[in-house]
């Protein structure tokens, strides 16, 4: 971990795929009004796949959650801007109901419900700009059979660009998270701030071949804040991207949302004359909470790299930790100058694993410190 701030935001669209637009089957022959809402159009292909359209450059978040017993599996997207009315839409095949919903003031929400029983790969679900305006997850052999069924017209020319800001903290879109496993917490209750380290012009600690920390700390932070909202945690990032942001801002933001935990992960670096350092270690300022959260945190990490040195969780006077007024601890993932760590933080496999060991301390924190 290289200890000096900053840190610069940038909006990132995945990857454009160019794909052929499906005719449209709607529900029903009056449109519904969507006021402010970035939603402009939804379907559920003939081929299976959700596709939505918005206005260009709108920032979205997609979650997955797994069913249990008599409740299948859901996906939703939250879109900026409100709808003027919540809605349930009966669906046909392996898709129960398709749901439009206002969870805040601010925010569209789609989700799609399954019927228990329904099969879905989590690790397959991916949305995926098809262009500036047009988005698509393909929903794989479950869907096949699905009569097609929408609202809006899909294929419209493109609308202004969306103006509103995103909600501050926003995931950006990657991998559907499966939340399956996870500790339960009370959906609502919580409020984490996530600190993923450096960022922008400042790498942090750059190790063996030229592994960054802030490429390896971005992703996983990412990770964890998907997994925690799926669990109906609310989640601020002090950053979503490759952005300069000092460390008072980082603490503000934090201290401002009276949240209950805060958390900064980082790598940490020796030197690269020094591969057999290597190790997970994680800080809190003073007792009490802190160390509880920290020892949280720390346990998990150990538990999902085998053979690294559990350095323990102990006390630092980092200013992110020291300032703020919540709980708060600092993750130290491995070095990036190791010779065990760092081929593991430089696996995407590994970082997943990693952050589903984060977000299980977290959740295993909030358990036992309602």
């Amino acid at each position: 971990m290289s200890r000096s701030p900053s840190h610069r935001l940038r909006a990132r669209l995945p990857g454009l795929l160019l794909a052929a637009a499906l005719p449209l089957v709607a529900v029903c022959s009056a449109l519904p009004a969507w006021a402010g809402s970035a939603l402009a159009a939804w379907r559920i292909s003939r081929s299976g796949a959700l596709e939505l359209r918005t206005p260009p450059g709108t920032s979205l978040e997609a979650f997955f959650e797994e069913g249990k017993g008599l409740v299948g599996p859901r996906l939703w997207v939250d879109l900026p801007g409100a709808p003027q009315r919540s809605r349930s839409i009966r669906g046909n095949g392996a898709i129960r109901e398709v749901r439009v919903g206002r969870p805040t003031d601010n925010t569209t929400r789609l989700v799609v419900e399954f019927k228990p029983g329904t099969r879905l790969d989590p690790s397959q679900l991916r949305l995926v700009g098809t262009s500036p305006d047009r988005w698509e997850m393909q929903l794989g052999p479950a869907l096949s059979g699905v009569r097609p069924f929408g609202e809006g017209d899909l294929d419209a020319p493109s609308t202004p660009s969306w103006r509103a800001r995103p909600p501050a903290g926003a995931v950006p879109l990657g991998p559907m998270p499966s939340v399956a496993g996870l500790p339960d917490v009370p959906r609502g209750r919580y409020k984490v701030v996530i600190d993923p380290g450096h960022g922008g012009p400042d790498p942090g600690a750059v190790g063996i071949n030229g592994l960054r920390e802030t490429d390896v700390v971005l992703d996983v932070s990412l990770q964890v804040a998907q997994l925690l909202q799926a669990k109906g945690v609310q989640v601020l990032l002090t950053r979503t991207s490759e952005v300069d942001v000092d460390l008072p801002p980082r603490v503000a933001l934090a201290n401002n949302s009276r949240a209950d935990l805060f958390l900064s992960i980082h790598a940490n670096a020796l030197s690269l004359s020094r591969p057999d350092v290597n190790g997970i270690e994680t800080f809190y300022f003073q007792g009490g909470r802190s160390k509880v959260l920290a020892e949280a945190v720390q346990e998990q990490m150990v538990r999902v790299s085998p053979g690294s040195p559990d350095r323990g969780a102990r006390s630092g006077r980092f200013f992110v930790i020291r300032r703020t007024v919540m709980p708060a601890a600092l993750a130290e993932m491995g070095f990036v100058t190791g010779q065990l760590d760092a081929p593991r933080l430089a696996d995407p496999a590994f970082r997943r694993r990693m952050a589903v060991a984060i977000a299980t301390g977290l959740l295993n924190y909030l358990v036992a410190n309602p």
